[in-house]
């Protein structure tokens, strides 16, 4: 009977613990992956490439996020905001977080050796950014740009497991990355500025209020889509990811016009679905312009 109960819960268990990571959100670095790989493939990489640099971000996201719930366990308690996540109702324990954080990065290091001997030996340096950002917040205010650095490793990371060796390609894509994921998390901290001032939790918004912090994450946006149309340019990439950074271009711009220091009821809007448009549409369009130059 107990045998019986825990496989009828196994599908609500699943879909809590992917909720709990947010699983959705893999959107936002994952297309970014893709473009640094047909860059360094010059096209299509193999399909064996593809399957494993796809199963190392998955592991790596989601070592990221849940090891992010468990170090920010009794911090999210605290926050009205996030004192409903699943493992702060209970309907998650500690011990779930830290054994698929465990899984998470096993497969994400299986994936690394799947790879090549140069993503194997790195891949624990990625570990350690991907979880030691969650460290960030609790000492520099800074801590967007380090969660950027995090989500910036997935181009470098998937050229790396193309070619086997580095070059300033991935790491312009990288850093046009790490500026437009600093720049939105900015935006999103905007929501929490009263507690974390209550609480000493370095942020942007906290430490310099709300109007300046809109300020800075609009100049670190623009910077973001003066190093991708830099990049384009560079790579050669043909009139068609031209297109698509236009496309990005007005996404970004729009996404601060949702937002005001009076008013952040459109900041979900602003953060999860206009950020996964302009994922997508990057790697659409960059992909488009590799192929017909």
């Amino acid at each position: 009977m107990d045998l019986v109960r825990a496989v009828g819960r196994a599908p609500i268990k699943i879909r809590v613990t992917l909720e709990a990571v947010k699983f959705e959100h893999t959107i936002f670095a994952l297309p970014f992956a893709y473009l640094g790989m047909v860059l360094a493939a010059g096209g299509l990489p193999t399909w064996h490439q593809f399957a494993w640099i796809t199963v190392a971000m998955f592991g790596g996201r989601t070592l990221a996020m849940a090891s992010n719930r468990l170090i920010d366990q009794e911090m999210d308690r605290r926050n009205p905001r996030t004192a409903g996540r699943p493992l702060q109702r209970g309907l998650l324990s500690a011990r779930d977080l830290l054994l698929l954080s465990i899984a998470a990065a096993a497969v994400y290091f299986f994936a690394a050796w799947q790879l090549n001997l140069l993503c194997l030996l790195l891949s624990p340096l990625g570990a350690i950014l991907l979880v030691g950002y969650s460290y960030a917040k609790r000492f520099t205010w800074t801590t967007h740009y380090i969660l950027g650095a995090a989500d910036g490793i997935a181009p470098v990371g998937a050229w790396f497991a193309v070619t086997g060796t580095l070059a300033w390609e991935p790491i312009v894509l990288g850093t046009a990355v790490a500026l437009w994921i600093a720049g939105f998390d900015i935006l999103y901290a905007c929501q929490d500025i009263d507690f974390d001032r209550t609480h000493s939790v370095y942020a942007i918004p906290a430490r310099f209020g709300i109007a300046r912090a809109l300020d800075i994450s609009l100049l670190t946006h623009a910077l973001t889509a003066a190093v991708m149309l830099i990049f384009g340019i560079l790579v050669g990439l043909g009139p068609l990811y031209f297109v698509g950074w236009l496309i990005m271009s007005a996404l970004l711009t729009y996404e601060h016009r949702l937002v005001r220091p009076d008013d952040l009821s459109q900041l979900n809007v602003a953060f999860f679905n206009l950020n996964g448009y302009i994922a997508v549409a990057v790697f659409v369009f960059a992909f488009g312009g590799l192929v017909w130059r």
